[in-house]
């Protein structure tokens, strides 16, 4: 007889072999075709609110893996809270204006460019950015995302650009806008301001100079002891081009400074700086100090400029600080936002000889200077220097310094006039360093980060010097220069910008924009010039809570999450923008991942040749392989990725994806609804495993609820690989495999199977999406079962399953177990057994494991996977040939023998009893066997 045919083995049509790639397309045209996202919120239609407000993603290329980071944790996020029946919408957007896109369009228009009007760029603009969105779109959804892709939010669509102007209007009504010339951020290759949110610091080698600023007589007559000797202040600089703007020295109010004399000469410099001063000169021992003061002596004195024939003035500020240099600041009022606001309390001119383009213009003083770019004047002017007898030192500084975020060139600080929005004014940093307080921030070091650059931070410049962009709504007076900028205008404006797109303001002359009539307030000219700058993208990004949370979500949301690199960005200006109209923060919670970085630790880019495309990794893993690399990395500092890394995540998502393959195999057979058992009939091996499971359950609902995901993959895989796979299912085979199909103790194992899957499949969801809703498919059906995992309720641990006691057991059982499988695998090197099935062991032990092994006595055999086990306060220390001895090093008086089996070897269950061959009819099988069969 073929025994074989009469074992219950697994069958399943849920594959071994995951093919994602292949299966995950599949899978994603059934969620679309059967609007799975749609039923998922009409489900939950009734349940509380979760605001989850979406980050635009730039529309500009296609994805990379910090895209890939952040989508997937936004959908574990949404996932898990809409399995808890609250109503949570996803709504992707995409940020289309600025720089960027118009830099890439530059390249594709080539010459044709200046052929073209504003309006004719913007359109190409708006076509590539199209283009991107609908590229990405493709390429996020493919990863699983469930959202309304149908419906994103997208900056430059009409309805939202009329958002933009509508918000800048209510600051303008709150008198929170001026124009004015202020130092900023400039790129000279793109000809525009830029916001220190699309600066990137790179590591630079720089001229760093000691320059001398002779003291004028009447300074010299303030300190006696100088009077009549060559005295010079000496500053320390490493942008000698911004010397020829320079118009003050500052000193700090309450340090003091000393005169030492170098040479013949006397140096001016803060006293707690003088020996490192002389150390850099190379000039060894104390240095001589001719006279000691307070910088407020020669507060509003003068001293020369170093090669120009004018003066500079001397000024105090908290700003100088001790920790290099010399104490006394270079101070150019046009090139630097400290220089700046001390340069205001002294009345100092605002001088900027730098145009647009980097180069000096006329203003500098110097005919050698104009004309040339200012980086390439540094050389021009040390030399200068050295031949006005002005320069003290000269040497190279490795520094970080700021780069355009596009262009990747350099960028100075430059006095322009632009649009900005006022942090002082109704208190805005106030309200600001205030509502940070109140944020719940994940992880808690962001709310430091976020307070400190709103606490230092200048006015929000909001204009730039490009095409593509939400137009700043103003217009200005040719006659007398005044500003128009009323209520009324901008409301009609943005009434139009609703109906028609932002293209208007430049497609349409003045008057077909303004009200009838309109004149200029204060002189009633009618020639007015519209405003040619445009917003901050920032800003287009910050008030989305205006366009999607208000409209579509609820305010404030109850979460935004995003790199940490939009601290100073999004979440930056999202919070200025909400608390300037609103009163309010936008956000509840704030959640912040790092970077992705290789296996090393380096930046990842396609620059650094350590960059494997995402396309690429998806088809030959899928997507699930990729979010279980989200989960398992800790979010929270940069994150690593790499072929190996990727790799063993794919070998993790094998065991789990095996696990539940055995289990599904084994419920084929199993109806839910007819063939359950109650909790009395389960054996205590299965009620551990659904304590187990409930213990799961809690670890893994607060690994969600506290965003950490990572514990959430090693709970999971644990569970899979050491509770279930290495533990319970390898207990279970002979169960299910060799008992009566439908006997009460194989539906009990069944019957705690299908508990496992069913919360495991849903616990997994948020993350393994694809695979969680595969598995769901293939479980047996039920009465009340939903046709998609992601229909279904997050578990909620039930009490009825939980027993500390059954648990705290069973865990001291586990550990002696090992001890006694580590006796089982020495029998097996000294090949006295192959299979474990072959063994007899006989244990002694003492005290709490000795009543340990009594309570589970009955069960040994199944435990162990032996055929026969004999307690014995008296084991063979000195074992006879064929038989192996071991002594546990861990659990104290554990003794385990192990020996061949007694009887023979069962054709159908394989363990060996003396009741093989007893039995005329079937000789080859054991008592236990020929019971199943009769």
């Amino acid at each position: 007889m073929d025994y074989k045919s009469t074992l219950n083995l697994p069958q399943t049509a849920f594959p071994m072999k995951a093919d994602l790639a292949n299966r995950e397309p599949l899978l994603l045209k059934k969620w679309q075709e059967g609007s799975l996202y749609q039923k998922i919120l009409e489900k939950n239609k009734k349940g509380e609110f979760f605001s989850f407000h979406d980050g635009p993603p730039y529309a500009n290329g296609n994805i990379h893996f910090g895209h890939i980071l952040n989508k997937i944790l936004k959908d574990f996020v949404v996932k898990y809270k809409n399995m808890n029946g609250f109503r949570s919408p996803f709504i992707p957007g995409w940020d289309c204006h600025g720089l960027p896109i118009e830099h890439q369009v530059d390249k594709e228009l080539g010459p044709k460019k200046k052929t073209m009007s504003k309006g004719d760029i913007r359109r190409a603009c708006r076509e590539y950015a199209s283009r991107y969105v609908t590229l990405q779109k493709e390429e996020f959804r493919r990863l699983g995302v469930l959202a309304d892709w149908d419906n994103p939010y997208i900056t430059m669509s009409p309805d939202y650009e009329a958002t933009i102007a509508r918000e800048f209007g209510k600051f303008v009504a709150a008198g929170s806008v001026y124009k004015g010339k202020k130092p900023v951020l400039w790129c000279t290759s793109c000809q525009t301001a830029l916001a220190e949110a699309e600066i990137e610091y790179e590591e630079v080698s720089s001229p760093s100079i000691y320059v001398k600023f002779p003291l004028t007589d009447e300074a010299k007559a303030s300190l006696p002891k100088l009077t009549g000797q060559k005295a010079s202040l000496v500053i320390w600089t490493t942008t000698p081009w911004t010397l020829p703007a320079n118009l003050a020295v500052a000193l700090h109010p309450n340090y003091d400074y000393v005169a030492i004399k170098v040479s013949g000469e006397i140096f001016i410099v803060a006293k707690s700086l003088a020996t490192n001063f002389m150390k850099t000169l190379d000039l060894e021992g104390e240095p001589e100090v001719i006279e000691r003061f307070s910088g407020k002596q020669l507060e509003r004195k003068k001293c020369h400029h170093p090669f120009l024939p004018r003066e500079s003035l001397i000024i105090l500020g908290n700003h100088v600080t001790m920790d290099a240099g010399t104490g006394c600041v270079h101070t150019a009022p046009g090139h630097g936002e400290e220089d700046f606001e001390i340069g205001k309390n002294y009345n100092l001119p605002l001088l900027t000889p730098v145009d647009a383009r980097g180069r000096f213009t006329q203003e500098a003083g110097l005919k050698e200077l104009e004309g040339l770019f200012v980086f390439e004047a540094n050389k021009k002017i040390v030399d200068l220097l050295q031949g006005k007898n002005a320069l003290v030192k000269e040497e190279n500084f490795s520094h970080p310094y700021p780069h355009c975020w596009r262009c990747k060139k350099a960028v100075l600080f430059r006095a322009t006039e632009q649009w900005f929005l006022s942090l002082s004014h109704n208190d805005l940093r106030g309200k600001a360093l205030e509502a940070i307080r109140g944020v719940n921030w994940v992880p808690a070091w962001g709310r430091e980060r976020i307070y400190g650059m709103i606490e230092n931070r200048p006015d929000w410049c909001l204009s730039r010097q490009r095409s593509w962009g939400v137009p700043i709504v103003a217009f200005t007076c040719e006659g007398c220069g005044q500003i128009l900028q009323d209520k009324k205008i901008i409301d009609r404006i943005v009434s139009l910008f609703e109906k028609e797109g932002t293209d208007i303001w430049f497609d349409k002359k003045t008057e077909e924009l303004l009200p009838p009539g309109t004149d200029c307030p204060r002189c009633h000219g009618k020639n007015l010039r519209k405003e040619e700058d445009i917003l901050d993208v920032w800003f287009d990004s910050g008030v989305s809570f205006a366009a999607v949370a208000e409209k579509r979500l609820s305010f404030p949301a109850d979460l935004y999450l995003e790199g940490s690199d939009q601290h100073r960005g999004w979440f930056h200006s999202s919070l200025l923008a909400s608390l300037g109209t609103r009163g309010v923060p936008p956000y509840k919670t704030v959640l912040t991942h790092g970077f992705v970085v290789d296996g090393e630790g380096k930046k990842y880019s396609k620059s650094a040749k350590n960059y494997l495309p995402p396309d690429k990794m998806l088809k030959n893993n899928g997507a699930d392989v990729l979010r279980l690399w989200v989960a398992a990395e800790d979010y929270r500092g940069d994150i690593r990725i790499s072929d190996e890394i990727i790799k063993r995540l794919a070998e993790a998502y094998r065991k789990i994806r095996n696990t539940a393959r055995f289990i599904l195999g084994n419920l084929s057979d199993f109806d839910p609804d007819q063939d359950k058992v109650s909790a009395d009939s389960l054996w205590e091996i299965d009620r551990w495993a659904l304590h187990t499971t409930q213990k799961l359950i809690e670890r893994t609902r607060q690994g969600y609820e506290e965003f950490a995901f990572h514990l959430i993959f090693h709970e999971v895989n644990r569970f899979c690989t050491v509770d279930l796979s290495s533990l319970y299912l390898d207990i279970l085979k002979d169960r299910l495999y060799t008992f009566a199909k439908t006997s009460p103790d194989r539906r009990a194992a069944q019957t705690a199977l299908f508990e496992i899957i069913t919360t495991l499949s849903r616990l997994i969801a948020p993350v393994l999406s694809f695979t969680a809703d595969e598995i769901w498919a293939k479980i047996p059906p039920w009465k009340g079962g939903e046709a998609s995992v992601h229909l279904s309720r997050f578990p909620t641990s039930q009490s009825r399953w939980i027993d500390e006691a059954l648990g705290d057991r069973w865990s001291r059982f586990w550990r002696v177990r090992g001890e006694i499988t580590k006796g089982l695998e020495m029998a097996r090197q000294a090949k006295v057994i192959g299979n474990s099935l072959e063994a007899r062991v006989t244990l002694s032990a003492e005290d709490e494991t000795e009543a340990l092994l009594q309570n589970f006595e009955k069960m040994l055999p199944d435990l162990l996977i032996v055929s026969q086990v004999t307690r014995s306060q008296t084991p063979l220390e000195n074992p006879a040939p064929g038989t192996v001895f071991y002594k546990s090093t861990e659990i104290p008086h554990l003794l385990v023998t192990v020996e061949k089996a007694e009887g023979e070897k069962c054709a159908r269950c394989w363990a060996f009893r003396t009741s093989v061959g007893k039995n005329p009819g079937h000789p080859l099988l054991c008592d236990r066997c020929r019971e199943v069969l009769r």
